[in-house]
């Protein structure tokens, strides 16, 4: 199974550079897995379309202004930083830009308000990605961070950043901060909808995956199975872990809001014999081809980039021919693709 085999045509325009006026107002199609039929709805049509006793959990991670723009020190050549995961107190993953040109020992700085930040490199990786040292100046790091940096939106989508990404690139939701980017499927609940789903009889429980370079970095090999996804944080809380369990065992459905949800599940019940236990730690699961898929029945997901781990996964998931003969539906329906975008239910 090459890379090439999950390559699918997309118009430029159908990259959603906004969210919907409304988040439960995108649309929805629906994806039967066995039989490949779809089915055309909105968001907020997932409480007729899922059956009482249903399980639904989502990732309540908190995505935090990572993206650090500032000036060499003592140069004053433009720098990029985005924070990738914390390692300790004061050192950081992060991707730098220009990468080919930041040096172990280079420094940076980064200002807004009263607020400043001091970066040096203390280790290089490849592909941009280095180790450094973030020290701030009279204050606390978190606190800077949120006055300095910017909501790491997606490079496809071609504009800056500004007040409205604060609150539509974030969950409604969100709990624990530590994400680098969205966990997009659950941009499209609302208070209400949630409310509609828990009077359905629809079980609503969270889990924690810190979204870091592990989700989003690129499959750089066509050889699929030769891709390492870089590990993330995770926690499975006991409620949430006896809700699964008992579904499980019940043979009721358990639908993954995203596939950062999916990973989480699918890592601890390998762990654990099928079975969800509480627990935190990291994973680096890769989920594609013949996976075997222990806890997860259904699964909400948005539109994802050709040749994407992510899409790898939803092809794992219902099958590669149905997915991309369900893509090609969505581009002929106009559908609007990526985190900003619209959503696919498969069930």
């Amino acid at each position: 199974m090459g890379l090439s085999d999950f390559d699918y045509f997309l118009p430029k325009e159908l990259i959603a550079q906004v969210a919907a006026p409304q988040r439960d107002a995108a649309r929805m199609m629906r994806l039967d897995r066995v039989t490949g039929d779809v089915e055309h709805h909105q968001v907020r049509d997932i409480v007729d379309l899922l059956e009482p006793g249903s399980v639904l959990v989502v990732n309540d991670t908190r995505v935090v202004p990572a993206r650090l723009l500032g000036r060499r020190y003592p140069s004053g050549g433009a720098v990029e930083c985005l924070l990738l995961s914390r390692i300790d107190e004061t050192h950081w993953d992060a991707l730098m830009h220009p990468g080919q040109k930041l040096k172990i020992g280079d420094r940076a700085v980064f200002e807004a308000a009263d607020h400043r930040l001091e970066l040096e490199v203390v280790d290089w990786h490849y592909h941009g990605r280095r180790t450094i040292r973030l020290d701030v100046v009279g204050g606390d790091v978190d606190r800077s961070i949120d006055v300095i940096g910017h909501i790491p939106l997606p490079p496809y989508i071609k504009r800056s950043d500004s007040l409205y990404d604060h609150d539509r690139y974030q969950t409604v939701y969100a709990r624990t901060r530590g994400s680098v980017a969205a966990p997009t499927a659950g941009l499209h609940f609302t208070p209400g909808l949630i409310e509609r789903l828990r009077v359905r009889g629809v079980e609503w429980h969270p889990i924690t995956l810190h979204v870091g370079y592990g989700t989003f970095e690129p499959v750089r090999t066509d050889k699929v199975s030769a891709h390492r996804v870089a590990p993330e944080t995770y926690e499975v809380p006991v409620k949430t872990a006896e809700a699964v369990n008992r579904a499980l065992d019940s043979r009721r459905r358990v639908i993954a809001v995203g596939t950062t949800t999916t990973r989480t599940l699918e890592a601890v019940a390998r762990n654990n014999n099928g079975r969800l236990r509480p627990e935190s730690g990291q994973t680096d699961l890769f989920i594609y081809g013949s996976f075997d898929f222990q806890v997860v029945g259904g699964l909400l997901t948005n539109f994802h980039l050709p040749q994407s781990s992510l899409l790898l996964l939803v092809a794992a998931f219902a099958g590669r021919e149905t997915v991309l003969a369900a893509y090609g539906s969505a581009v002929a329906e106009r559908y609007r693709f990526y985190s900003y975008g619209d959503a696919m239910l498969v069930i």
